[in-house]
């Protein structure tokens, strides 16, 4: 499928299935993993392109112009729809033009703009400053008019629940709708009691961020066709993959700098059977001899 295809069929899956659920992937191998394991949908995740491809804090230290990027190499990989974290937008209404027409060549299917104010700052953490409804309203709008595809899906987010309560949440997400977001994302989101309300009092299609990689900030672990059942349409896992990634790998360098290299030699054990036990097979480096074979000069001269 093109962009344009992708983009439809992204759409198509919040009508026809009871719920969209995109794990979070921060490069191409493991969004290349989430589409083997059967999902639907790749969502990308600032924190988690900040915290791994860059090794920083997610406090807006990474361009636009560096999540496209990203963004870009994940759609090339694989055939899902990809949704993508564009933060607030990179700037004000002016800002946001560019930041979907990137995204928008980049090849995602659906990106999601949110209302927190910027700089960000780490005090933000659960009380987040977040711009006035109405700015946001002007880059819905703006966001809206800078696709060349229509059929990319422009989210609008907010990050108000801390500063101003569920009263503020659903007023903002009803503006928000009203403004032609296609859907929107209330963060902050954590008892069944809350995602109850959003169901009765915000129309439309919902986004619930199944994430909080903190103890203190676990979201409810309901199944997710009762989240469909309660009118979240797609479920994002962002740093499930990333957080399990940073395990595996601490762990085995730990061990190997503990013990030795009998340590890693018994990790390599441990693989028999799975597909990432043969590495050129797994990364597809076996399936190179037949390409070679059929495009590439066989008389071995070069000529």
């Amino acid at each position: 499928m093109n962009d344009h295809e992708r983009r439809i069929a992204f759409r198509r899956m919040l009508k026809e299935l009871p719920v969209v659920v995109a794990p979070g992937a921060h490069d191409a191998m493991t969004a290349k993993i989430i589409e083997t394991a059967g999902f639907p949908a790749v969502y990308i995740s600032g924190s988690g392109v900040a915290n791994t491809v860059f090794g920083f804090p997610d406090v807006g230290l990474v361009t636009i112009t560096e999540m496209a990027t990203v963004a870009r190499q994940l759609c090339q990989a694989v055939d899902l729809p990809i949704i993508a974290d564009s933060d607030a937008g990179y700037g004000s209404a002016v800002n946001v033009g560019r930041t979907v027409r990137e995204y928008e060549k980049a090849g995602v299917a659906a990106i999601h703009i949110e209302d927190e104010d910027l700089p960000k700052r780490v005090s933000g953490l659960r009380v987040k400053r977040v711009i006035s409804a109405q700015e946001m309203v002007g880059k819905i709008k703006a966001a809206l008019d800078a696709r060349t595809d229509s059929q990319l899906m422009i989210i609008g987010r907010t990050d108000s629940r801390g500063s101003g309560g569920m009263d503020e949440v659903v007023r903002r997400c009803c503006l928000y709708l009203e403004a032609g977001a296609e859907m929107v994302f209330p963060t902050g989101i954590s008892t069944r009691e809350d995602m109850e309300r959003l169901s009765r009092e915000v129309p439309g299609y919902k986004l619930f961020n199944m994430g909080g990689y903190a103890p203190a900030e676990m979201k409810p672990r309901i199944p997710f066709e009762e989240i469909g059942g309660m009118g979240f349409k797609l479920v994002i896992m962002p740093m499930a993959a990333a957080r399990a990634g940073a395990r595996a790998v601490w762990d085995l360098m730990h061990g190997i700098r503990q013990h030795g290299p009998q340590f890693e030699a018994a990790h390599a054990s441990e693989l028999k059977g799975h597909p990432v036990e043969d590495w050129y097979r797994f990364t597809g480096l076996r399936d190179m001899p037949e390409f070679e074979k059929r495009y590439l000069p066989q008389d071995g001269t070069g000529g």
